[in-house]
């Protein structure tokens, strides 16, 4: 199998390719980013080629690898809500006018797609559980700023299905709810916002940072370690069933408020010794959003998924508790 990994250099992607090279020595792989940071350790792997492609520039050039390959993981996107409100047309030309391109271009050359959505697509939906099939995507008003990488997200999923039903296109759509682990984001980043969550607090505990809750940090999330969202692509990747098919891809018994996650971030920040002189000056406060981000950010108060499809379709089932994935990501960055 020849597979083309769109932002093979970042979280999942890194990931992503680090298990196919571990465990798969018959896949190919073409890594395409701009930076190869995450996977340094990878290089000069005879499976893997790497090509440097700005794909919001290069459009021509990777259509050509998209011809050659067997699969196409689109997985370059920003996916940061201080950008969304920051900048929201860099989210929307990158998440979804470059992605677009690749799509149409699998489309053209009969490839198969394996692309991710997003949690955020439900928006605040009222379910209990998110269901793929069901679940209304429900965002807020225009100037709500944040919304901009849902909708991107969202209209990209309605593009993908109605060229499945089209052209026949082969594709999959998987939705990660808030995948953890090793290489997540830049820990020395000290900017407000400048990393997603579980690497923002840390970061600041490495710092002697206050922990800022935004809105008191009541949000509920369900946490997914790496290793289990990749496992659940490998799954997708080796499956016939997975085509044209929608999968929440998280762990609902990982469900925490954005509090208690702070909390027991603290708590295990105890047992680093490198951490030891920053820990005991941090505080965990309270911050309005409109401060934090500005008047452009809006929050879903509880993100939980269903994972019925993705157990009965794939036989996949989350492993890693939220303990357990908070300390495998912590012995990654602080040991």
């Amino acid at each position: 199998m020849r597979l083309l990994i769109v932002g093979a250099g970042g979280f999942i992607g890194s990931h992503l390719c680090e298990w196919i090279l571990k465990n798969r020595k018959d896949w190919q792989v073409t890594a395409v980013d701009v930076s190869f940071t995450k996977i340094e350790h990878l290089l000069g792997e005879e499976q893997l080629r790497v090509i440097e492609i700005d794909i919001l520039k290069d459009r021509d050039v990777l259509e050509e690898h998209v011809k050659e390959c067997d699969v196409v993981f689109p997985l370059a996107a920003i996916a940061n809500p201080l950008i969304y409100v920051k900048n929201p047309l860099k989210v929307f030309e990158l998440d979804f006018e470059a992605n677009l391109s690749i799509v149409r271009a699998a489309v053209k050359h009969g490839k198969r797609l394996i692309f991710p959505s997003t949690s955020e697509v439900y928006g605040m939906c009222g379910d209990s559980e998110f269901d793929e099939d069901t679940s209304c995507c429900v965002t807020g008003p225009i100037c709500k700023q944040r919304w901009i990488y849902s909708c991107s997200k969202q209209m990209l999923d309605r593009v993908i299905y109605a060229y499945g039903l089209r052209d026949g296109l082969r594709y999959t759509l998987f939705r990660p709810f808030n995948w953890v682990g090793q290489r997540l984001d830049n820990i020395y980043d000290t900017t407000n916002g400048g990393s997603r969550v579980v690497v923002q607090f840390m970061s600041n505990i490495l710092h002697g940072q206050d922990i800022c809750l935004v809105n008191g940090g009541f949000q509920i999330r369900c946490f997914t370690d790496i290793s289990d969202g990749i496992s659940a692509l490998i799954k997708i990747l080796e499956s016939d069933c997975a085509d044209g098919q929608i999968f929440n891809i998280g762990n609902p018994l990982n469900e925490c408020s954005i509090r208690t996650l702070a909390d027991n971030l603290l708590v295990l920040a105890q047992k680093y010794d490198s951490l030891k002189d920053t820990v005991c000056k941090v505080r965990i406060v309270q911050v309005d959003s409109n401060e934090y981000y500005d008047k452009s950010y809006q929050d879903v108060s509880r993100r939980v998924p269903s994972i019925k499809k993705a157990e009965t379709i794939l036989s996949w089932t989350p492993q890693i508790n939220l303990h357990d994935m908070l300390r495998k990501t912590m012995d990654f960055y602080f040991e």
